[in-house]
């Protein structure tokens, strides 16, 4: 049994990183859209609030796409919802406190916010199948 948790724990990791790549994909297509379609309020908006606009709007993709391939979970949706998104929270003010850390050298553009957002995928990845997706473990 052991051998087939081990297969299933790196089969669900492999879908998590796929469909982290989609939110990934959407992540930096609002990001971009934020700073890009809209320039005459990019000096009122601040970084962090469009990086935490893009960081959300991936998550909730992610929650859905994990839901329903990677964990196959049949859970309460708004109770697994909610605990999806606390832990993209959590994994949000990781990636905020490496944005800051990485950013005096690398700036407030998309090398900062790759550093940053790949630092939340792993408190996202074992949080959420841990806790927000443990049934079905």
């Amino acid at each position: 049994m052991g051998g087939f948790a081990q297969r299933r724990g790196v089969r669900q990791f492999v879908k998590f990183g796929i469909v982290g790549a989609s939110g990934f994909i959407v992540n930096l297509v609002i990001f971009t859209l934020l700073q890009r379609v809209v320039p005459n309020h990019a000096a009122t908006i601040p970084y962090l609030v469009i990086y935490t606009i893009a960081f959300l709007s991936g998550g909730v993709s992610n929650y859905f796409l994990n839901r329903a391939w990677t964990f196959r979970s049949t859970g309460h949706v708004a109770v697994e919802g909610v605990s999806f998104m606390s832990v993209s929270v959590l994994a949000l003010i990781v990636a905020l406190i490496v944005s800051q850390a990485v950013a005096p050298w690398l700036g407030h553009g998309h090398k900062t916010w790759f550093v940053a957002t790949v630092a939340g995928m792993f408190v996202n990845f074992f949080v959420n199948k841990y806790w927000t997706f443990r049934s079905v473990l």
